[in-house]
């Protein structure tokens, strides 16, 4: 893997295919003995989720269901603070085990306001499987149950991640590069 620029921005690589594979294998793992004869919900929280989402829930053996959810809080390289519901939960989730899938958490803003509203629906659990979270950014704390990585507050972009719309199709996840 070598630098690659998107846009105006360098990013340099930081976690390998292999990786994430080896991290989505060892989740899925975890939740099909969590959730053996449950048959839970998962709702991947759209764009940066999708790549995670269909890998993890290939590796996922028991019963389960999907039902995506579209939310936005990113302009460029920074959250604009607030949360924008594009495509709403068109699924009873009452009684329900629900597993929310998310790319990233940093600074827990999206899922602080997110999660307060499926509670009010009443599931029978609501959990968080999520790729990658930056303690150091994190501001609205929330529990991780089902986590990949934890990594440093640096920009990151691939593997569903974008900078203005591009990046996400590249496998490998890259950080922004300090000059």
């Amino acid at each position: 893997m070598t630098d690659i620029r998107v846009n105006d921005k360098t990013f340099e690589p930081y976690l390998t295919v292999e990786e994430i594979n080896g991290q989505v294998q060892r989740l899925a793992a975890e939740i099909n003995r969590d959730y053996k004869g449950k048959r839970p919900l998962f709702i991947p929280i759209l764009n940066g989720s999708f790549m995670f989402a269909s890998d993890l829930f290939k590796a996922i053996s028991i019963d389960a269901e999907i039902c995506f959810i579209k939310l936005a809080s990113y302009k460029g390289t920074k959250s604009t603070g607030q949360v924008v519901t594009a495509i709403g939960l068109d699924i009873d989730i009452h009684n329900r085990h629900v597993i929310i899938v998310e790319d990233i958490v940093d600074t827990g803003k999206t899922l602080s306001e997110f999660l307060p509203q499926l509670n009010h629906q009443q599931p029978a659990s609501l959990e968080l499987a999520v790729l990658l979270h930056k303690p150091d950014a994190t501001e609205y704390p929330t529990h991780i149950k089902y986590l990949g990585f934890s990594i440093p507050n640096k920009f990151v972009l691939g593997y569903g991640l974008d900078y203005d719309g591009l990046g996400r199709n590249i496998p490998e996840i890259y950080q922004l590069k300090e000059h």
